[in-house]
């Protein structure tokens, strides 16, 4: 996300308007903490939003990019430009977003290998033995690293199903992209 413009009282103002603008599928959250909003810039009649979806097929794109629209309307026209490139990376969550999907109950993702600056990333393919186990996802109700995943879909293609073996709650992990 491009740093707030603090010299500007309207561009700030709009920030902190897309601030309370929750995401539609974990609405603990909002879309700055969620690291969707990559920038907001001056236009001649309103404001331009760049806005980077969590992935090409994200079914909330839309409502998405409509609920900035709506949130931003008495700063005049609205225009949205969805900018796919670099990709989203979870590692553009706040770390309040991180907390606040903690509270949620959702467990946060790891740190992505390449510090989520947006610079390129090569894709490693590497063979696991099969005695390899994924890396243990804490609970976000008690802590525990004594988890198991139950399934490597959630209500959202971007969770995963877990299980937490010492409380025996279910909870999903918001998979590192």
């Amino acid at each position: 996300m491009q740093a707030h413009d603090q010299g500007c009282g309207r561009l700030s103002a709009a920030w902190e308007v897309l601030g309370q603008v929750p995401d539609p599928e974990v609405p603990a959250i909002s879309l700055v903490e969620l690291g969707i909003v990559r920038d907001l810039l001056e236009t001649a009649d309103g404001l331009e939003v760049v806005l980077t979806p969590t992935y090409s097929g994200c079914p909330a794109t839309e409502a998405i990019e409509q609920q900035v629209c709506e949130a931003l309307s008495r700063f005049g026209t609205v225009t949205v430009t969805m900018r796919r490139a670099p990709a989203w990376t979870t590692d553009w969550i706040t770390p309040e977003g991180r907390e606040k999907l903690r509270a949620y109950g959702i467990a946060p993702p790891g740190r992505v290998q390449g510090g989520g600056d947006g610079a390129a990333v090569p894709i490693r393919l590497v063979r696991m033995p099969r005695a390899a186990a994924p890396e243990a996802v804490a609970c976000p109700r008690c802590g525990s690293a004594h988890t198991e995943r139950l399934s490597a879909f959630g209500s959202t293609a971007c969770k995963a199903l877990y299980r937490c073996l010492a409380c025996r709650e279910p909870f999903e992990f918001f998979k590192p992209l």
